[in-house]
C-alpha cells in the first residue's frame, strides 16, 4: 500500500537539501580511526584499509595514522603481541595459524616473528593437548577411526602440523583408553 502524502508537503529536490559544510578529510579520518580503535586494537594496515574504503585521501590517512602512532594508539608490535597472546589462549591456535592471521592484518614478517617468540614448542603442544581433551569428551562414544579423524582435523584447522597433531591425538586416545574401561585403544 502506498503511503499517503499530506497536501502541501513535498520532498525538496536533492540539490536543494542542505547537507551542511563539507567535512574536513582529516577530522573524518580521525573519527574513523578512533571509532575503529574503540571497538578493538587494530593494525595500521587495517586502519589504512578502513580509511581507503571511506575515500579518505592517502596523504591524509598517512598523516593521521602517523600521528596516532606517535601517541601510541597505533602500534603494530604491541598489536601483534596482544593478538598472539589472546588468540593462542582463547582459540588454541598454532604459531603457523597466528602468523597467517597477523600477515593478513598487514603486520610485517619481522614483527610477526618477534610476537610469536613468546610461544615455545611446549606451550604449543600443551595448547594442542587442551583442545583435544575438550573435543574428546564429545567424540568419546564414536568409533575409533571417527575419533581420530575428528581430533586430527580439529588440530589441522587450528594450524598444527600433521606430525604434532597425530602425536597429540595418539597420546590423548591412549590416555583416554587407559582411563575409561571398555574403550578401544588405537
Amino acid at each position: 500500500m502506498a503511503a499517503r502524502r499530506r497536501p502541501g508537503r513535498e520532498e525538496p529536490a536533492d540539490a536543494a537539501v542542505d547537507r551542511g559544510p563539507v567535512a574536513d578529510p582529516e577530522s573524518v579520518a580521525r573519527t574513523i580511526v578512533l571509532t575503529k580503535l574503540t571497538a578493538r586494537a587494530r593494525s595500521r594496515q587495517e586502519l589504512a584499509d578502513a580509511l581507503r574504503q571511506r575515500d579518505v585521501p592517502d596523504e591524509v590517512a598517512s598523516r593521521v595514522l602517523d600521528r596516532f602512532g606517535e601517541v601510541g594508539l597505533v602500534d603494530d608490535a604491541a598489536f601483534a603481541r596482544a593478538w598472539v597472546e589472546s588468540r593462542q589462549v582463547s582459540r588454541g591456535l598454532s604459531r603457523r595459524a597466528l602468523a597467517l592471521e597477523l600477515k593478513r592484518k598487514g603486520i610485517d614478517g619481522e614483527t610477526v616473528e618477534e610476537s610469536l617468540a613468546t610461544i615455545d614448542e611446549d606451550a604449543e603442544r600443551d595448547a594442542a593437548h587442551d583442545l583435544v581433551a575438550k573435543k574428546l569428551r564429545s567424540v568419546r562414544n564414536a568409533d575409533p577411526q571417527k575419533q581420530w579423524r575428528q581430533l586430527v582435523g580439529l588440530l589441522a584447522r587450528r594450524g598444527y602440523s600433521p606430525a604434532l597433531s597425530m602425536r597429540v591425538v595418539a597420546e590423548a586416545l591412549k590416555a583416554d583408553a587407559d582411563e575409561v574401561p571398555g574403550s578401544i585403544p588405537t
